[in-house]
């Protein structure tokens, strides 16, 4: 509930004074961004949570893959 408040409202706020920017659709385009960048994050981090994924690094992924197919 925080996190969609903050990236749906506070953030946008801040970076559409930040940036100076004047229409109200440039706005809604800096909410949408940030509130999607927000949605894509967590569902990321929900995937990487799962019990075989978790304590997993993108170098130990690499090599049991490469041994796995050695024998082929």
């Amino acid at each position: 509930m925080i996190g969609g408040i903050v990236m749906g409202i506070v953030l946008p706020v801040v970076l559409f004074f930040l940036l100076r920017m004047a229409t109200v659709s440039q706005f809604f385009t800096i909410a949408a961004s940030t509130f999607l960048a927000w949605g894509v994050a967590d569902l990321l981090a929900r995937i990487l949570e799962k019990p075989r994924l978790r304590g997993r690094t993108p170098q130990g992924a690499i090599r049991e893959d490469w041994e796995r197919r050695k024998p082929e």
